[in-house]
């Protein structure tokens, strides 16, 4: 396959996937549907399944960019403090406290789709499971990394969820507090 096939290919992938998450912010997970994907993109139902071959590869796809997304903020976070534990908690927490109140239908909707496939459950477990090696790997007080990974990750599943609704300032207390035990992990 030559380079500009390869290129055009993966321009189409991505906007089949811009698609898919103009799809889930308007409708949910119950609204994602290839007919629903191709309509939004401008294609057919064929061109959609020749990239997805299924709404199981598609939601795959959404978790993998949303994650690369992820990792890719943090790592750009982290990359502003000096390496250890407390830099990674500290570029953590540096961004949640940029991304939080950003709009969330499309993460809710995506978390509440991919539920129900345990494939794309496994890719954030394997998030999950990531972070908490590099805590451990970083030779941090035992366990602290982890606890201040999962209030962190309480925070932002308790907003995507609707569990609550705390604003920006609202929030700056709590990550203040997290910050001053992240600091105590060097």
């Amino acid at each position: 396959m030559s380079q500009r096939t390869r290129s055009r290919r993966d321009d189409r992938a991505g906007v089949i996937l811009d698609a898919a998450g103009a799809v889930l912010r308007r409708g949910g997970g119950r609204a994602l549907t290839i007919d629903a994907v191709a309509a939004q993109a401008g294609l057919s139902k064929g061109g959609v399944l020749h990239h997805y071959a299924s709404k199981d590869a598609l939601i795959l796809a959404l978790v993998a960019r949303k994650l690369a997304e992820l990792r890719s903020g943090i790592a750009a976070c982290e990359a502003e403090h000096p390496p250890g534990p407390a830099g990674l908690a500290l570029g953590m927490i540096e961004h949640l406290r940029r991304s939080y109140c950003e709009e969330d239908e499309f993460t809710r909707a995506l978390l509440l789709a991919s539920a129900e496939n345990p494939e794309a459950l496994a890719d954030y477990r394997a998030f999950v499971a990531e972070r908490l090696a590099r805590f451990d790997a970083a030779k941090g007080p035992s366990g602290v990394g982890a606890a201040l990974f999962f209030a962190l990750l309480g925070i932002v599943m308790g907003r995507t969820l609707g569990f609550h609704d705390l604003s920006q300032g609202q929030v700056e207390p709590l990550l203040g507090a997290l910050e001053r035990a992240a600091r105590e992990l060097d």
